[in-house]
């Protein structure tokens, strides 16, 4: 599904040279920077409505604080901190309302989103798709919470991205970047866990079948019961 980026050989070949010099590629700081202090947030090491202290925090992760606040920029720009000329960067706080309401509307949109991936996926797509499933699977038998997250976060993206429809793509992205943290903390306990586990086994039944409204019925109804998850984990009453 990724395009593939092509390089261009620094010089001309010689004889016994290779014919292509292949780039080292790894992250920038900026992106691993972006990475960490999200992760940080979502598995609740900087709690929603706290201030984050910023020389604290560059400690911590051994960096200044130029890539720090490059990153809090980003990090607001998906919805996950606040910005404030007096008091710096503030982890959001989301209300039980703001939980309800996004996951209803991010239900509707992967809902759609699964029934055009079943019409637009080329045989490629479906096999990884599959493929990232069964390394989730892994990360689930490990009980690595993180790994298994990224990855189911992955797939949900993926089902939105075969949609190939730019608006409900950018819809998606904004309301998942909110309710990373929210996600996260429904599968706190490992009887739900294994409920959203059992929900995603589910889809890639669908989705290898190619049936369009079993895949956008499981997946409404999986973020009908995640906000359950959360609910339940947050103790809130029933709305």
């Amino acid at each position: 599904m990724a395009r593939r980026s092509e390089s261009l050989p620094l010089a001309a070949p010689t004889p016994g040279a290779a014919a292509e010099v292949v780039p080292i590629r790894r992250a920038s700081l900026h992106d691993e920077v972006v990475g960490r202090v999200r992760d940080m947030i979502v598995e609740g090491h900087l709690q929603e409505g706290t201030r984050i202290h910023e020389g604290r925090l560059c400690e911590q992760l051994g960096i200044s604080r130029t890539p720090l606040r490059e990153a809090l920029k980003v990090l607001a720009t998906e919805g996950l901190v606040d910005l404030s000329p007096n008091r710096g960067a503030i982890v959001r706080a989301v209300t039980p309302r703001d939980m309800r309401d996004m996951l209803r509307v991010l239900g509707q949109l992967e809902a759609l989103a699964g029934e055009l991936a079943c019409v637009n996926a080329s045989e490629a797509d479906i096999a990884a798709i599959h493929d990232m499933h069964k390394r989730m699977m892994e990360h689930y038998a490990a009980r690595n919470r993180m790994e298994y997250f990224k990855l189911n976060q992955a797939i949900h993206s993926a089902f939105v991205s075969l949609a190939d429809n730019p608006t409900l793509q950018a819809l998606h992205e904004t309301l998942q970047a909110r309710i990373k943290r929210i996600r996260y903390i429904g599968n706190d306990r490992d009887t739900q866990w294994h409920d959203a586990v059992d929900d995603h086994e589910k889809m890639v039944e669908a989705l290898l079948r190619r049936d369009g409204p079993a895949l956008g019925q499981v997946l409404r109804f999986h973020l009908e019961r995640t906000w359950e998850r959360v609910r339940n984990v947050l103790a809130l009453p029933e709305s």
